[in-house]
């Protein structure tokens, strides 16, 4: 095989939320061939990413609940080692981080939400988003926004802008709008374009499927199943949704947003549905075009959906795999000293506590909804700077696309933190993504 193509592959990263015996393994897609294991790992649904294309990271599963403690470890992918440990106030959900790597956020089932900074380790600040579970979450495309599902069927939008302010952290965050429209706990949630648009799909055991407007959160179109769905994935041209749900079925829909708004679309719209698995669909995701889809039955197949056959079929003898990322298969590959410089990224342990960087301020923040309301309105927004331009836009018929908006506010408000987040701090070490002659002292076994 050639070194372009070795270095295009793709590989699928896997676990299990159950045992910590399970652990992480990555698979070779094309040769079914186990590439990696990472042994005592189990991360809860949503609680695993990829990290800059070097390094995973999971929130461990605890069986002892969200107030016994939480961690969240992170590996390198190209030289096998023990994992940075960064231990947390409560257990840890759903994780994820923005698109650059500078930021790293989680959800407990207590309904706070923390955003640390990568380089430094900072816990730049801890918020009560919810009084339900959070279970799942996603960044924007322009990593302008942070959107939370939550047991109850709530949805929250908030801005990073000033999430990341640390000069008024003492101050509650911006929460730009959240919706209560589904009526059960939210499964998953994904962004895409449609035109000047940006929009966002949320999934829900209430057996739909809800399509936003990212900006203004407004309802767009509803699809109905006969069963409650799992979990859902965006076709990388984002024509198609493939929606998993609780019988083993994955429904694929044709999205046409912008031709019909607020209508209900069912299962008669539906271009075709999957059928290969026997229990619920646990995660969904793509490599290329194929679908890979992962479920109860302790299977996980490669699809092609274009012609709707299993390509290959991977059984999971000792657990359900309820988290998939898909990785370059070049991410395992030593490199050498030149690519090491470049290559350079700082990873630190994530601070348990908040460090104020102000004495007269705190950095623990906590908002919550009104306690005389069960369920906030439909749809409620509170004002912020990014509001005041989309209320402006709206005013003067002109059409923003969240991530113009994003863009405006990140070159005004967010240069001196990036430049602030790069150097790091005494905490930080430089984990190049190459091989190593001793392990750093933060990364040595406990």
């Amino acid at each position: 095989m050639e070194m372009g193509e070795k270095m295009n592959k793709e590989a699928l990263v896997v676990c299990s939320d159950k045992s910590t015996c399970i652990g992480i393994t990555v698979w070779d897609l094309e040769t079914g061939e186990q590439l990696l294991h990472i042994p005592t790992c189990a991360a809860a649904p949503h609680g695993l990413f990829c990290l800059r294309n070097q390094f995973i990271v999971a929130s461990q599963s605890n069986r002892h609940g969200s107030f016994g403690g939480g961690s969240i470890f992170i590996w390198p992918l190209n030289k096998p080692q023990s994992p940075l440990r960064s231990y947390t106030l409560e257990a840890m959900g759903p994780i994820s981080c923005t698109k650059d790597g500078l930021y790293i956020a989680g959800g407990a089932p207590s309904g706070n939400a923390y955003l640390w900074e990568v380089t430094s380790g900072r816990l730049l600040r801890t918020w009560h988003a919810h009084h339900k579970s959070l279970k799942c979450m996603v960044f924007s495309d322009d990593d302008s926004l942070l959107l939370f599902g939550c047991t109850d069927g709530i949805i929250s939008v908030w801005s990073m802008i000033s999430l990341v302010d640390v000069e008024d952290s003492g101050s509650s965050p911006s929460l730009l709008y959240y919706s209560s429209e589904h009526r059960s706990s939210i499964t998953g949630l994904v962004t895409m374009s449609a035109g000047a648009r940006s929009i966002f799909i949320s999934s829900s055991l209430d057996g739909t499927c809800k399509v936003w407007e990212l900006v203004s959160g407004r309802h767009l179109q509803t699809l109905v199943y006969p069963m409650s769905v799992t979990a859902i994935a965006l076709h990388p041209l984002e024509r198609l949704l493939f929606s998993g749900s609780v019988d083993g079925n994955i429904f694929v829909n044709v999205l046409d947003i912008g031709a019909v708004e607020d209508c209900f679309i069912t299962t008669e719209d539906q271009a075709f549905v999957l059928k290969v698995h026997n229990e619920s669909i646990t995660a969904l995701t793509f490599s290329g075009f194929h679908l890979i889809s992962a479920s109860e039955d302790f299977t996980f197949c490669l699809w092609d959906t274009i012609n709707r056959v299993v390509l290959r079929r991977f059984n999971n003898r000792k657990g359900a795999v309820t988290n998939m990322v898909v990785i370059k298969q070049s991410s395992l590959f030593p490199i050498s000293n030149h690519q090491r410089v470049t290559h350079q990224f700082q990873v630190s342990l994530l601070q348990k506590y908040p460090q104020p960087s102000n004495p007269g301020k705190g950095m623990a923040t906590f908002l919550s909804f009104p306690a005389s309301r069960s369920k906030p309105p439909p749809t409620h927004f509170l004002g912020n700077n990014l509001l005041d331009h989309l209320i402006s836009a709206r005013r003067t018929n002109t059409c923003y696309a969240a991530n113009e908006i994003g863009e405006k506010h990140r070159r005004s408000t967010m240069g001196n933190k990036h430049d602030k987040a790069c150097n790091g701090d005494k905490q930080a070490f430089a984990m190049s993504f190459a091989g190593y002659d001793a392990v750093p002292v933060a990364m040595q076994p406990v």
